[in-house]
Protein backbone atom coordinates (compact mmCIF):
# COMPACT_ATOMS: atom_id res chain seq x y z
CA UNK A 1 0.00 0.00 0.00
CA UNK A 2 1.99 3.08 -0.74
CA UNK A 3 0.63 6.32 1.57
CA UNK A 4 0.08 9.62 0.44
CA UNK A 5 0.22 12.64 2.49
CA UNK A 6 0.36 15.51 0.41
CA UNK A 7 -2.28 15.61 -2.61
CA UNK A 8 0.61 17.13 -4.80
CA UNK A 9 2.46 13.69 -4.40
CA UNK A 10 -0.54 11.63 -5.95
CA UNK A 11 -0.48 9.95 -9.24
CA UNK A 12 -3.36 10.82 -11.40
CA UNK A 13 -5.12 7.31 -11.95
CA UNK A 14 -7.78 7.85 -14.27
CA UNK A 15 -9.79 4.64 -13.77
CA UNK A 16 -9.79 4.48 -9.44
CA UNK A 17 -11.81 2.76 -7.42
CA UNK A 18 -12.20 4.96 -3.95
CA UNK A 19 -13.65 5.09 -0.51
CA UNK A 20 -13.44 8.18 2.02
CA UNK A 21 -14.20 8.41 5.29
CA UNK A 22 -12.79 9.05 8.97
CA UNK A 23 -12.34 5.12 9.35
CA UNK A 24 -11.80 5.37 13.51
CA UNK A 25 -11.17 1.87 14.68
CA UNK A 26 -11.12 0.28 11.09
CA UNK A 27 -14.01 -1.70 12.55
CA UNK A 28 -16.30 -4.09 11.04
CA UNK A 29 -18.87 -1.84 9.69
CA UNK A 30 -15.59 -0.32 7.97
CA UNK A 31 -14.40 -3.28 6.81
CA UNK A 32 -17.41 -4.34 4.99
CA UNK A 33 -16.88 -1.06 2.49
CA UNK A 34 -13.34 -2.12 2.35
CA UNK A 35 -13.95 -5.63 1.13
CA UNK A 36 -16.58 -3.62 -1.66
CA UNK A 37 -13.65 -1.31 -2.55
CA UNK A 38 -11.56 -4.22 -3.82
CA UNK A 39 -14.17 -6.51 -5.26
CA UNK A 40 -14.90 -3.74 -7.62
CA UNK A 41 -11.68 -2.48 -7.97
CA UNK A 42 -10.99 -6.37 -9.28
CA UNK A 43 -13.91 -5.96 -11.32
CA UNK A 44 -13.23 -2.69 -13.01
CA UNK A 45 -9.44 -3.71 -13.12
CA UNK A 46 -8.96 -0.35 -11.53
CA UNK A 47 -6.64 0.27 -8.70
CA UNK A 48 -8.08 0.83 -4.52
CA UNK A 49 -7.86 4.02 -3.18
CA UNK A 50 -8.70 5.63 0.33
CA UNK A 51 -8.70 8.37 1.36
CA UNK A 52 -9.31 9.54 4.96
CA UNK A 53 -8.56 12.99 7.01
CA UNK A 54 -6.25 13.82 9.95
CA UNK A 55 -7.31 15.12 12.73
CA UNK A 56 -10.38 13.92 13.29
CA UNK A 57 -12.79 16.56 11.71
CA UNK A 58 -14.76 16.76 15.25
CA UNK A 59 -11.51 18.40 16.36
CA UNK A 60 -11.23 21.12 13.86
CA UNK A 61 -15.00 21.58 13.40
CA UNK A 62 -16.25 21.11 17.00
CA UNK A 63 -16.41 23.77 19.59
CA UNK A 64 -13.04 23.99 22.22
CA UNK A 65 -10.95 21.85 23.45
CA UNK A 66 -12.54 22.45 26.96
CA UNK A 67 -15.90 21.81 26.28
CA UNK A 68 -17.39 18.61 27.56
CA UNK A 69 -18.18 17.14 24.48
CA UNK A 70 -14.02 17.34 23.09
CA UNK A 71 -13.10 16.23 26.40
CA UNK A 72 -15.19 13.01 25.86
CA UNK A 73 -13.61 12.40 22.28
CA UNK A 74 -11.12 9.32 22.16
CA UNK A 75 -9.73 7.80 18.99
CA UNK A 76 -9.94 4.13 18.68
CA UNK A 77 -6.73 4.43 16.28
CA UNK A 78 -3.64 6.56 16.72
CA UNK A 79 -2.71 7.87 12.85
CA UNK A 80 0.00 5.17 12.48
CA UNK A 81 -2.43 2.51 13.95
CA UNK A 82 -4.94 3.56 11.68
CA UNK A 83 -2.81 2.66 8.55
CA UNK A 84 -1.73 -0.34 9.93
CA UNK A 85 -4.86 -1.51 9.62
CA UNK A 86 -5.71 -0.20 6.16
CA UNK A 87 -2.57 -1.72 5.03
CA UNK A 88 -3.86 -5.02 6.13
CA UNK A 89 -6.61 -5.25 3.09
CA UNK A 90 -4.29 -5.06 0.51
CA UNK A 91 -5.39 -1.65 -0.85
CA UNK A 92 -3.25 -0.04 -3.47
CA UNK A 93 -2.99 3.62 -2.24
CA UNK A 94 -3.83 5.55 1.17
CA UNK A 95 -4.23 9.15 0.84
CA UNK A 96 -4.58 11.20 4.30
CA UNK A 97 -5.39 14.49 4.09
CA UNK A 98 -4.74 17.04 6.11
CA UNK A 99 -8.09 18.14 8.07
CA UNK A 100 -8.34 22.01 8.66
CA UNK A 101 -10.43 24.82 8.31
CA UNK A 102 -9.61 25.59 5.57
CA UNK A 103 -9.94 22.12 3.49
CA UNK A 104 -13.62 22.24 5.75
CA UNK A 105 -14.96 25.22 3.45
CA UNK A 106 -14.96 22.84 0.04
CA UNK A 107 -17.90 22.87 -1.04
CA UNK A 108 -19.37 18.87 -1.96
CA UNK A 109 -18.95 20.41 -5.76
CA UNK A 110 -15.27 21.29 -5.14
CA UNK A 111 -14.42 18.21 -3.42
CA UNK A 112 -15.92 16.12 -6.33
CA UNK A 113 -13.71 18.06 -8.85
CA UNK A 114 -10.55 19.19 -7.57
CA UNK A 115 -10.33 15.66 -5.09
CA UNK A 116 -12.13 12.68 -6.87
CA UNK A 117 -11.51 14.07 -10.46
CA UNK A 118 -8.48 16.19 -11.13
CA UNK A 119 -6.17 14.29 -7.91
CA UNK A 120 -7.36 11.16 -8.19
CA UNK A 121 -9.20 10.27 -11.31
CA UNK A 122 -12.00 8.42 -10.14
CA UNK A 123 -13.68 6.11 -12.18
CA UNK A 124 -16.01 4.73 -9.61
CA UNK A 125 -16.91 5.61 -5.96
CA UNK A 126 -17.92 2.84 -3.05
CA UNK A 127 -19.47 4.82 0.09
CA UNK A 128 -21.22 3.79 3.32
CA UNK A 129 -25.11 4.21 4.17
CA UNK A 130 -25.87 7.85 4.80
CA UNK A 131 -21.88 9.23 4.07
CA UNK A 132 -21.79 12.93 3.81
CA UNK A 133 -19.08 15.20 2.66
CA UNK A 134 -18.32 19.11 1.40
CA UNK A 135 -18.80 21.94 3.61
CA UNK A 136 -21.71 21.93 6.49
CA UNK A 137 -21.54 17.98 5.08
CA UNK A 138 -24.07 18.97 1.86
CA UNK A 139 -22.92 16.38 -0.38
CA UNK A 140 -24.58 13.28 -0.10
CA UNK A 141 -25.26 10.01 -2.65
CA UNK A 142 -28.29 11.23 -4.23
CA UNK A 143 -26.29 14.35 -4.76
CA UNK A 144 -24.09 12.27 -6.61
CA UNK A 145 -26.39 10.10 -8.63
CA UNK A 146 -28.32 13.30 -9.74
CA UNK A 147 -25.27 14.45 -11.40
CA UNK A 148 -23.12 10.90 -11.98
CA UNK A 149 -23.39 11.99 -15.93
CA UNK A 150 -21.73 15.62 -15.22
CA UNK A 151 -18.97 13.90 -13.56
CA UNK A 152 -18.53 10.87 -15.54
CA UNK A 153 -18.33 8.79 -12.44
CA UNK A 154 -20.28 5.49 -10.70
CA UNK A 155 -21.32 5.76 -7.67
CA UNK A 156 -21.93 3.08 -5.20
CA UNK A 157 -23.79 2.82 -2.01
CA UNK A 158 -23.65 0.22 0.94
CA UNK A 159 -27.11 -0.32 1.77
CA UNK A 160 -28.70 0.27 5.23
CA UNK A 161 -29.60 -2.89 5.44
CA UNK A 162 -25.87 -3.94 5.36
CA UNK A 163 -24.89 -1.85 7.14
CA UNK A 164 -27.29 -2.11 10.15
CA UNK A 165 -27.12 -5.73 9.84
CA UNK A 166 -23.44 -5.32 10.76
CA UNK A 167 -24.76 -3.66 13.75
CA UNK A 168 -21.46 -1.95 15.01
CA UNK A 169 -20.07 1.80 15.43
CA UNK A 170 -16.81 3.64 16.33
CA UNK A 171 -19.49 4.98 19.50
CA UNK A 172 -20.77 1.67 20.65
CA UNK A 173 -17.24 0.36 20.74
CA UNK A 174 -15.53 2.94 22.65
CA UNK A 175 -19.07 2.63 25.25
CA UNK A 176 -17.96 -0.97 25.27
CA UNK A 177 -14.17 -0.43 26.51
CA UNK A 178 -14.86 2.82 28.68
CA UNK A 179 -18.45 2.28 30.17
CA UNK A 180 -19.04 -1.52 30.34
CA UNK A 181 -15.16 -2.54 30.31
CA UNK A 182 -16.61 -5.19 28.01
CA UNK A 183 -13.30 -5.89 25.75
CA UNK A 184 -15.03 -9.15 24.22
CA UNK A 185 -17.80 -6.85 22.94
CA UNK A 186 -15.70 -4.11 21.85
CA UNK A 187 -12.88 -6.54 19.73
CA UNK A 188 -16.30 -8.76 18.31
CA UNK A 189 -17.27 -5.00 16.69
CA UNK A 190 -13.55 -4.49 15.75
CA UNK A 191 -12.84 -7.94 14.37
CA UNK A 192 -9.52 -7.59 16.42
CA UNK A 193 -7.90 -7.27 19.78
CA UNK A 194 -7.81 -3.49 20.91
CA UNK A 195 -4.97 -2.13 21.00
CA UNK A 196 -2.79 0.63 22.60
CA UNK A 197 0.99 1.51 21.52
CA UNK A 198 3.62 4.07 23.30
CA UNK A 199 6.80 4.05 24.16
CA UNK A 200 7.98 2.55 27.52
CA UNK A 201 8.85 5.26 30.55
CA UNK A 202 10.68 4.85 33.50
CA UNK A 203 7.65 4.95 36.70
CA UNK A 204 8.22 4.41 39.95
CA UNK A 205 9.85 0.86 39.64
CA UNK A 206 7.85 -0.61 42.58
CA UNK A 207 7.14 -3.84 40.58
CA UNK A 208 10.65 -4.54 40.77
CA UNK A 209 10.78 -5.44 43.98
CA UNK A 210 8.07 -7.23 44.49
CA UNK A 211 8.91 -9.21 41.52
CA UNK A 212 6.69 -8.13 39.13
CA UNK A 213 8.47 -5.30 37.07
CA UNK A 214 6.17 -3.53 34.52
CA UNK A 215 6.32 -1.50 31.46
CA UNK A 216 4.92 1.71 31.54
CA UNK A 217 3.46 2.54 28.70
CA UNK A 218 2.95 6.53 27.23
CA UNK A 219 1.03 6.99 24.23
CA UNK A 220 2.17 9.94 22.00
CA UNK A 221 -1.64 10.63 20.74
CA UNK A 222 -3.51 12.15 23.90
CA UNK A 223 -7.10 11.54 22.00
CA UNK A 224 -5.93 7.79 21.97
CA UNK A 225 -8.76 5.88 23.99
CA UNK A 226 -7.90 3.74 27.38
CA UNK A 227 -10.21 1.67 27.99
CA UNK A 228 -11.40 1.48 31.75
CA UNK A 229 -9.68 1.15 35.33
CA UNK A 230 -8.89 -2.32 35.97
CA UNK A 231 -6.63 -5.74 35.05
CA UNK A 232 -6.58 -7.19 31.70
CA UNK A 233 -5.16 -10.08 29.95
CA UNK A 234 -3.37 -8.77 27.02
CA UNK A 235 -0.61 -9.64 23.82
CA UNK A 236 2.44 -7.58 24.11
CA UNK A 237 4.34 -6.97 21.01
CA UNK A 238 7.76 -5.41 21.60
CA UNK A 239 10.13 -3.70 18.96
CA UNK A 240 11.44 -7.14 17.50
CA UNK A 241 7.64 -8.49 16.80
CA UNK A 242 8.19 -10.70 19.42
CA UNK A 243 4.83 -11.58 21.28
CA UNK A 244 4.22 -12.39 24.81
CA UNK A 245 1.52 -12.78 27.27
CA UNK A 246 1.33 -10.14 29.59
CA UNK A 247 -1.01 -8.84 32.33
CA UNK A 248 -1.95 -4.86 32.00
CA UNK A 249 -3.33 -2.52 35.21
CA UNK A 250 -4.85 0.98 34.17
CA UNK A 251 -5.41 3.14 37.20
CA UNK A 252 -4.02 4.90 39.84
CA UNK A 253 -2.35 2.19 41.94
CA UNK A 254 -4.28 2.78 45.50
CA UNK A 255 -2.50 0.12 47.12
CA UNK A 256 0.95 2.47 46.66
CA UNK A 257 -0.72 6.22 47.96
CA UNK A 258 -3.18 8.48 47.06
CA UNK A 259 -3.90 11.08 44.07
CA UNK A 260 -1.62 9.44 41.94
CA UNK A 261 -1.73 9.78 38.51
CA UNK A 262 -3.10 7.09 36.26
CA UNK A 263 -0.74 4.87 34.24
CA UNK A 264 -1.20 1.86 31.73
CA UNK A 265 1.23 -0.86 33.10
CA UNK A 266 2.13 -3.74 31.69
CA UNK A 267 4.37 -6.82 33.16
CA UNK A 268 5.34 -9.29 30.54
CA UNK A 269 4.93 -12.87 31.52
CA UNK A 270 7.91 -15.32 30.15
CA UNK A 271 10.66 -12.01 29.53
CA UNK A 272 13.45 -10.23 30.73
CA UNK A 273 14.98 -7.49 29.53
CA UNK A 274 14.84 -3.81 29.10
CA UNK A 275 12.46 -2.11 27.50
CA UNK A 276 13.04 1.60 28.62
CA UNK A 277 12.42 4.02 25.53
CA UNK A 278 10.92 0.96 23.27
CA UNK A 279 8.14 0.91 21.71
CA UNK A 280 5.43 -1.82 22.50
CA UNK A 281 2.24 -2.56 21.59
CA UNK A 282 -0.35 -3.96 23.81
CA UNK A 283 -3.80 -6.13 22.32
CA UNK A 284 -6.46 -6.66 25.27
CA UNK A 285 -7.95 -9.55 25.53
CA UNK A 286 -9.89 -9.58 27.94
CA UNK A 287 -10.57 -7.88 31.36
CA UNK A 288 -9.41 -9.99 34.37
CA UNK A 289 -10.58 -7.78 37.50
CA UNK A 290 -11.19 -4.22 38.60
CA UNK A 291 -8.38 -1.99 40.39
CA UNK A 292 -8.05 -2.78 44.07
CA UNK A 293 -6.90 -1.45 47.46
CA UNK A 294 -5.04 -3.92 49.17
CA UNK A 295 -3.80 -4.00 53.21
CA UNK A 296 -0.51 -3.91 51.92
CA UNK A 297 2.42 -4.70 49.45
CA UNK A 298 2.18 -8.69 50.53
CA UNK A 299 -1.84 -8.59 49.48
CA UNK A 300 -1.15 -7.22 46.46
CA UNK A 301 1.90 -9.83 45.43
CA UNK A 302 -0.41 -12.25 45.96
CA UNK A 303 -3.10 -11.22 44.11
CA UNK A 304 -1.20 -10.51 41.22
CA UNK A 305 0.39 -14.37 41.26
CA UNK A 306 -3.45 -15.06 40.70
CA UNK A 307 -3.70 -12.37 38.05
CA UNK A 308 -1.06 -14.10 36.16
CA UNK A 309 -2.31 -17.41 36.35
CA UNK A 310 -5.57 -15.65 35.11
CA UNK A 311 -4.33 -14.43 32.11
CA UNK A 312 -2.29 -17.15 31.26
CA UNK A 313 -5.61 -19.01 31.05
CA UNK A 314 -7.48 -16.36 29.00
CA UNK A 315 -4.81 -15.74 26.62
CA UNK A 316 -5.04 -19.57 25.79
CA UNK A 317 -8.50 -20.06 25.74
Amino acid sequence: MRVVRDLADFPYLGNAVVTSGTFDGVHLGHQKILRRLLEVGQQCNGPSVVITFWPHPRLVLGPPPSHPEMLELRLLNTLEERVAKLGEFGIDYLVIIPFTRKFAQLTSEEFIQQVLQQTVGTQKLVIGYDHRFGRNREGSFEYLCQHADRYGMQVEEISREDVEAVGVSSTRIRRALTEGSDVATANGYLGYAYPFTGTVVRGQQLGRTIGYPTANIRCAEPLKLVPARGVYAVRATTTTGTVYPAMLNIGVRPTVGGDLAETVEAHLLDFDGDLYEQPLTVEFVTRLRDEQKFAGLDALKAQLALDATAARQALID
